[in-house]
C-alpha cells in the first residue's frame, strides 16, 4: 500500500522561521497564534507576494496552547493581511504536521481550489496545558483530582504502552545501537549546528523575533510580547558546545538504555511559514521560487518502533517519483531521538555526509508542528546554496507513522 503523490508544477515560493527558543525562555508567554502571525508576515514580506493574492491558509499547531487555539489558522491568515473571504484550515499529523501542510495545500492547488497557499505552523511547548478531562460534571468528595501535565502525558502511546523514549530504546535493541554511537551522533548534530550558526547559514532562514503589534482594521489588535525585558531574539538558543566527553557523562533515562537528555531532541518554542503556488501564479508575478515541491508520502509502522517511520516513507516517496537514494543530494530527517535516527540511517543505508548537514533537532529543537516546515525550508535552501538538485525532508510520527517530501532546486 502506497500513500503518496507526485507533483509537477507546484513551487515553494519562499520560506522562513522564527528562532527556536528554549522551553520556558523568551517565547514562553507568547501564543502560538501570534508566533504564526509573525512568521506569516515575514514570509509574505520576503517573497514580495501581496497577501491579497493568497487563495488559502493552511496552518497547524498540536498543543492547545491558548484559549483561542480553535481559530489559530483563521487569525493567522487575517492578521497576516489575507483577505477575509479566503478560508483557513487547521491540519495535524503530530511531528509530521509541517509536511502535512504542504500536502494539504498541494492537493488544494492541484484540484483547482486556489493557485496559492500560505502555510504556517507554530508550537509553544512551554504553554502546553496542565489539564483535566474528567471534571466537567464537578469534583466528588474523596475522588482523585486528575489534573495532569499534557506535555508529559502526550509522550505516552497507550496502544503499545510505551512512551516516545521507549520507542527509541526499542530501535536501539532492534538495530544493536550502542550508547556511544548515539552520543557521537548527538555531538555531531551540535557541532554542525554551531558551525552553521557561525557561518550564517541558519540566519538566512530565520526572521529575528521582536516585540510586535498586529493590527487588523475593525478588530482587536494582537501582540507578540517576549518574556521579561527581552526585546529581540535573533538566533536559535539551544545549540551549544557539546563534545562527546560531556554527553557521555549524562545519565540515561532508563537503566541500561541509550537515550539521555543530551542525545534527544530538545524542547523549544517557535514557528515557520512558507508559500506554495502553482506555476502559473509564479510566472504571472515574475517570482523566483526557492524550490519545486515534487512529491509527498506517508507510511505506517508499528507504534512501538514509530521512529523508523521515515524509512518506509522515503522509500514510498522515491518509488512514486522514480528516483533512488543515490539520486538524492541532501536529506533532512528529524532527530526526535538519537537512537531513532541512527536506526533510520542503518535501515536506509544513508550517507551521513548528506544528512542534516546543518545539525538537527537534537541541537536546534523540535517544536512539533513547525518541524516539518523547518526541515523542508532548510533542505531547499541548502540545495540552492550547494547548487544541487534533489532533497528529501522526513520525520517519524508518534503512533507509528513516517512522512517525507521531495523538493527540487528551482535553479538547477
Amino acid at each position: 500500500m502506497r500513500f503518496s503523490a507526485r507533483y509537477d508544477n507546484l513551487w515553494i515560493v519562499d520560506g522562513c522561521r522564527t528562532p527556536f527558543v528554549d522551553y520556558c525562555g523568551a517565547l514562553g508567554p507568547v501564543s502560538p497564534t501570534d508566533m504564526g502571525i509573525y512568521a506569516a508576515r515575514a514570509v509574505l514580506a520576503r517573497s514580495g507576494v501581496n497577501p491579497a493574492d493568497i487563495g488559502s491558509v493552511v496552518a497547524g499547531s498540536m498543543a492547545q496552547a491558548d484559549f483561542d487555539a480553535y481559530v489559530l489558522p483563521r487569525h493567522i491568515g487575517l492578521y497576516a493581511g489575507v483577505p477575509i473571504e479566503v478560508p483557513a484550515l487547521q491540519a495535524a499529523r503530530i511531528c509530521g504536521t509541517g509536511f502535512e501542510l504542504f500536502r494539504q495545500a498541494a492537493d488544494q492547488i492541484s484540484l483547482g481550489y486556489c493557485d496559492s497557499a500560505l502555510l504556517v505552523a507554530a508550537e509553544s511547548m512551554t504553554r502546553n496545558p496542565v489539564c483535566a478531562y474528567t471534571h466537567r460534571t464537578g469534583f466528588k468528595l474523596g475522588a482523585p483530582v486528575e489534573f495532569k501535565d499534557f506535555l508529559w502525558e502526550a509522550l505516552d502511546d497507550p496502544a503499545a504502552q510505551v512512551n516516545m523514549i521507549q520507542t527509541a530504546e526499542n530501535l536501539a535493541k532492534k538495530y544493536d545501537i550502542r550508547r556511544e554511537v548515539v552520543d557521537a551522533f548527538a555531538a555531531r548534530s551540535f557541532e554542525r549546528a554551531l558551525a552553521a550558526q557561525q557561518a550564517g547559514r541558519l540566519a538566512e532562514e530565520i526572521e529575528p523575533l521582536r516585540n510586535a503589534v498586529f493590527e487588523l482594521p475593525g478588530y482587536q489588535p494582537r501582540r507578540l510580547k517576549l518574556a521579561g525585558k527581552t526585546t529581540e531574539v535573533t538566533a536559535d538558543t539551544h545549540p551549544r558546545p557539546s563534545p562527546l566527553e560531556a554527553l557521555a557523562q549524562l545519565r540515561t533515562v532508563y537503566p541500561g538504555g541509550v537515550q539521555t537528555a543530551g542525545n534527544s531532541s530538545c524542547l523549544v518554542d517557535g514557528a515557520a511559514a512558507a508559500l506554495l503556488a502553482h506555476g502559473r501564479f509564479v510566472s504571472a508575478r515574475g517570482l523566483k521560487p526557492l524550490a519545486r515541491l515534487a512529491g509527498a508520502a506517508v507510511a505506517g509502522v508499528p507504534p512501538e518502533i514509530m521512529g523508523i517511520g521515515p524509512a518506509p516513507a522515503i522509500r514510498a516517496l522515491l518509488q512514486r517519483c522514480e528516483l533512488t537514494l543515490d539520486d538524492v543530494d541532501l536529506i533532512e530527517i528529524n532527530e526526535a531521538q538519537g537512537a531513532q535516527i541512527v536506526a533510520c540511517v542503518r535501515e536506509l543505508g544513508l550517507d551521513e555526509d548528506k544528512l542534516n548537514v546543518n545539525g538537527g533537532a537534537i541541537a536546534l529543537g523540535h517544536p512539533l508542528a513547525a518541524t516539518g516546515l523547518r526541515l523542508t525550508i532548510t533542505v531547499a535552501r541548502e540545495l540552492r546554496r550547494r547548487g544541487r538538485r534533489w532533497g528529501v525532508a522526513s520525520a517519524c510520527i508518534g503512533g507509528g507513522q513516517g512522512m517525507a517530501l521531495l523538493v527540487e532546486n528551482a535553479q538547477v
